[in-house]
C-alpha cells in the first residue's frame, strides 16, 4: 500500500499559467457569481475551499516553467485545456510528448461547437472534450438536450467527455451537476467514455453505484487534495474499481504539486491499484482513441504509441 516512486505519472488535469494573475481563467462564468466576497476578495472563485492557492510568480516562459514543475514530481504527461492561443500552440509544438489536450466546450453554442470540436480534433489532435455544466451561461444540466450533440460528437470521434459533477466549488447553483443526471446519459450513449471531474460530492456513493452499473463511466480525482479523496472512491478502487479511477490534480488552479504529492503518501490504495491510478487508466483511454483514429486515417496520439 506504500506510494510508489517509480511510476511515470499521467496527470489528467493540469494548467499552464499565462501570467501571475490567473483570474481570466474564470471569466466565462463570472456573471453567475453574486456574492461580494467572491467578487471582491477571491483570486479564484472557490478560494474558500482552497486556502493555499499556488502563486506561480513571474516566468519568462510559462510553458517551460510548467514542464520543470512536472519533472520535479515525476509527471510524465499532463492533460491541459486547449485554449487556441499562443500558450497552447507552444505547448504542443515544443513539448508535444509531454502534453495532450481537452477542449472546454459550451453546449449553448449548438452545432457551431460541434464543428469546432471536429476541426480541432483533426488539426490539433485533441484527446477529450470537457464541460463545466454549472459554469455555462446559461447553465446546462448534464442530461439536458443541449448536451446531446456534444455527447454524439465525442462518441463518433472516440474521445472521452470530462464532466464536472457534484456541488460546484464556486458559489453558483448545483442543480445542473447532480450525479443522478449521469444515469440517463450513460444509458443513451453506451459507447461514450464519460469521466467525472471534481469529486461528485456529496453523492460519491451514488457515483460508485453508477460506475458499477455502467461500464462507460469513470472517475477522476481532480480538484481534491489526496487527503480529502472520498472514502467511497478509495474503497471502490481497492475492490472492484481499480480500472475506473484516474489521477487528476489541480495545479496551479487551486492545489500545489507539493501539497498533492505530500498528501499522496498517505492514500491507502492497494499496491496493485497505484499503477492503474497514476498512469495505466489514462493510457487505456488513449489506446481506445487510437483505434478510432486509425479507422479515420487521422494521425495517432503519441501517448498511446509510446505506451505500446
Amino acid at each position: 500500500m506504500a506510494y510508489p516512486t517509480d511510476i511515470k505519472i499521467i496527470d489528467c488535469m493540469l494548467g499552464i499559467p499565462e501570467a501571475e494573475d490567473r483570474s481570466d481563467w474564470f471569466t466565462s462564468f463570472r456573471p453567475l457569481i453574486k456574492d461580494a466576497q467572491t467578487l471582491e476578495q477571491f483570486s479564484m472563485p472557490a478560494q474558500y475551499m482552497f486556502k493555499d492557492v499556488p502563486q506561480t510568480g513571474h516566468a519568462d516562459d510559462y510553458v517551460k516553467w510548467t514542464v520543470e514543475q512536472m519533472d520535479r514530481f515525476n509527471i510524465d504527461k499532463a492533460l491541459i485545456g486547449w485554449n487556441d492561443n499562443d500558450t497552447s500552440r507552444r505547448a504542443k509544438e515544443m513539448y508535444g510528448d509531454r502534453f495532450f489536450f481537452d477542449v472546454p466546450c459550451d453546449p449553448n453554442k449548438g452545432v457551431d461547437e460541434v464543428r469546432r470540436i471536429k476541426k480541432l480534433h483533426k488539426e490539433v489532435g485533441i484527446s477529450a472534450i470537457s464541460v463545466f455544466p454549472s459554469g455555462t451561461l446559461p447553465q446546462v444540466a448534464i442530461n439536458h438536450k443541449y448536451m446531446f450533440p456534444l455527447y454524439t460528437c465525442a462518441a463518433e470521434l472516440g474521445i472521452p467527455i470530462l464532466l464536472n459533477v457534484g456541488i460546484p466549488g464556486p458559489r453558483i447553483p448545483m442543480e445542473t451537476q447532480k450525479v443522478e443526471h449521469l444515469d440517463e446519459v450513460c444509458w443513451f450513449f453506451p459507447d461514450l467514455k464519460i469521466v467525472m471531474r471534481h469529486g461528485a460530492e456529496p453523492w460519491e456513493a451514488l457515483a460508485v453505484k453508477l460506475m458499477l452499473k455502467w461500464p462507460n463511466l469513470y472517475y477522476s480525482t481532480s480538484a481534491f487534495a489526496p487527503k480529502h479523496y472520498p472514502k467511497a472512491i478509495i474503497d471502490y478502487a481497492n475492490t472492484r474499481g481499480a480500472d475506473k479511477i484516474i489521477y487528476a490534480g489541480y495545479f496551479p488552479m487551486g492545489l500545489s504539486l507539493d501539497r498533492i504529492f505530500s498528501d499522496m503518501q498517505n492514500v491507502p490504495f492497494k499496491d496493485e491499484v497505484w499503477p492503474k491510478f497514476l498512469r495505466e487508466n489514462a493510457e487505456l483511454a488513449a489506446e481506445i482513441e487510437n483505434k478510432v483514429r486509425e479507422s479515420l486515417g487521422i494521425p495517432l496520439l503519441a501517448e498511446a504509441v509510446t505506451a505500446a
